[in-house]
C-alpha cells in the first residue's frame, strides 16, 4: 500500500511539474520579440521550473551532511526559481483567463445579436400582407400579359374605358402580391439563417457572463463580504490557480518520494565507513523440507552453507569489535523464553521501532534475519508463518504480542 501512494504520489507531482513547465516554456516564448528569442526565454523558463522541484532534495542532502553554505545556496536558488516560476504562471493564467473570458463574452454578444435579428425578422414576415405562392403570382401574372387588353392599353400604360381600368387594377394587384410573396420569401429564409446560427451556440445564452465561475463565487461571497465583485474574484482564481500549479509543481515530488528511505545508513566501525542500503522489503518464504512433531507441520528453514562452521568464523571475526545494532537490540530487547515464539513480522517491526528510538536506520528484513541467525536465534515455519521460537521480549513490549507455545520436545534445524 506504501508504494502504490509513492507512485501515485510522483505520477501526480509529475503532471503538475509537466503543466508547470509547459505553462513556463509557453509564456517565456510570449517574451521573445523573434522564434529565437522566444526560444531562449522558454528554455530558461522550463530550466528554472524544473530546478524548483529539484532543489528541495538538494537542501535535504546538504542539511543531513551539516554542509551549511550549500543548504543556504540551495534555498537561495529555490526561492529565486519558484519567484520567478510563481510570476510567469500568473501572467500566463491571467492572459488565459483574459482570453477565455474576452471570448465568452464576445460570443454571448454575437448571440444577443442573433436574437436581436430573429426577433426583427419575425415582426417583419408578421406585416407581410396575406399572399399566394410567388409562383402562383407569378403565373397569374404571366397569364395576363398574353391577353388582348394587355396588347391595348400597350402594357397598361394607355388605360381607355372600364374594362382597360378593372384589366389593369387586377394586373397591379397580382404585381403587388407578387412583391409580398418575394419578400416573405426573403424573410423566411433570413429566420432558417438566424435559427441555423443559433442552434449551433449550444449553451450560449443571451443572459450568459463572461466568466460565469468568477460571477457565481462573487454572489456567493458577496452574501459573506459586501463589495465583492467579479474582478476581484477573477484575481483570486488567477492566484489560487498560480500557487496551486507552483506549490505542487515544486514540493510534489519532494514529498511523494518521502514514501520511501532515501539514500542509505552510514556507520564507523573502527574508523571505517560503509554504507548499507536500508529497505524494508517483504519476506519471502521458501520451500524447505518438513518435519511433522505432534500432528503439526513445522518446516525447518536451513541456512546457507554449515551453519556451525559459519557461526564459528563470524564469532571469531567479531572478537574484539564492537557490537552491532542488531546486536544490541537482541541483548536489550530479546531474552530465551522456552516454550515461546515470536513472528518474524512481529520481532521486525519491534526492531524498526527501537531503531526509531535510537534514531538508527533499520535493516532490510533479509539482513536483519541473517543477522539474528548469526546471533544463534532459531526459525522455523510453524501453520504457515515464520517464527522465532525460545525467544520472547524482555519488557513492556511483550505486552499484546503475537505468541505461539512451542512443543518443548520439538526439534528444529
Amino acid at each position: 500500500m506504501r508504494h502504490a501512494l509513492g507512485v501515485l504520489g510522483v505520477l501526480a507531482a509529475g503532471v503538475l511539474l509537466l503543466v508547470s513547465a509547459a505553462m513556463n516554456w509557453r509564456f517565456g516564448y510570449y517574451l521573445g520579440t523573434t522564434d529565437f528569442d522566444g526560444f531562449i526565454y522558454g528554455s530558461a523558463s522550463a530550466a528554472a521550473d524544473c530546478m524548483k522541484a529539484l532543489v528541495p532534495f538538494f537542501v535535504f542532502a546538504a542539511v543531513r551532511n551539516k554542509m551549511w553554505a550549500q543548504a543556504f545556496a540551495s534555498c537561495l536558488v529555490w526561492a529565486v526559481v519558484s519567484i520567478y516560476s510563481l510570476t510567469t504562471a500568473l501572467g500566463y493564467s491571467a492572459l488565459n483567463r483574459q482570453d477565455s473570458v474576452g471570448a465568452r463574452a464576445s460570443q454571448a454578444l454575437a448571440y444577443s445579436d442573433l436574437r436581436s435579428d430573429l426577433t426583427r425578422a419575425t415582426n417583419q414576415l408578421s406585416w407581410v400582407p396575406q399572399h399566394r405562392p410567388a409562383t402562383v403570382v407569378k403565373a397569374a401574372i404571366d397569364g395576363m400579359e398574353v391577353k388582348r387588353l394587355w396588347e391595348r392599353t400597350v402594357g397598361c400604360t394607355e388605360v381607355n374605358g372600364r374594362r382597360s381600368r378593372n384589366f389593369c387594377n387586377t394586373y397591379a394587384k397580382l404585381k403587388g402580391e407578387f412583391a409580398s410573396a418575394n419578400e416573405a420569401e426573403k424573410l423566411e429564409a433570413r429566420i432558417s439563417s438566424i435559427r441555423g446560427k443559433l442552434d449551433s451556440q449550444i449553451g450560449v445564452g443571451s443572459g450568459a457572463k463572461g466568466d460565469p465561475q468568477a460571477a457565481l463565487l462573487a454572489q456567493i461571497a458577496g452574501a459573506f463580504i459586501p463589495g465583492v465583485t467579479v474582478e476581484h474574484v477573477q484575481t483570486t482564481l488567477v492566484v489560487f490557480v498560480s500557487l496551486l500549479l507552483e506549490i505542487g509543481s515544486s514540493l510534489g515530488m519532494y514529498i511523494a518520494f518521502s514514501q520511501w528511505r532515501l539514500g542509505g545508513r552510514q556507520e564507523v566501525i573502527n574508523d571505517v565507513k560503509y554504507t548499507e542500503t536500508a529497505q524494508r522489503v517483504p519476506f519471502m518464504e521458501v520451500n524447505e523440507p518438513t518435519v511433522s512433531i505432534a500432528n503439526e507441520s513445522i518446516t525447518a528453514i536451513t541456512l546457507e552453507g554449515s551453519r556451525a562452521g559459519a557461526n564459528d568464523n563470524i564469532t571469531a571475526n567479531r572478537c574484539g569489535a564492537p557490537e552491532s545494532d542488531v546486536e544490541r537490540y537482541k541483548n536489550e530487547c530479546i531474552i530465551t523464553s522456552t516454550g515461546t515464539s515470536l513472528t518474524a513480522t512481529t520481532l521486525y517491526e519491534d526492531y524498526c521501532e527501537w531503531c526509531d528510538e535510537q534514531s538508527k536506520e533499520p535493516l532490510a528484513l533479509p539482513t536483519f534475519g541473517r543477522e539474528l541467525g548469526v546471533l544463534g536465534l532459531k526459525k522455523a515455519k510453524i501453520s504457515g508463518r515464520i517464527r522465532y521460537v525460545g525467544v520472547s521480549f524482555s519488557d513492556v513490549r511483550s505486552a499484546g504480542e503475537d505468541r505461539r507455545g512451542i512443543i518443548p520436545n520439538a526439534h528444529v534445524a
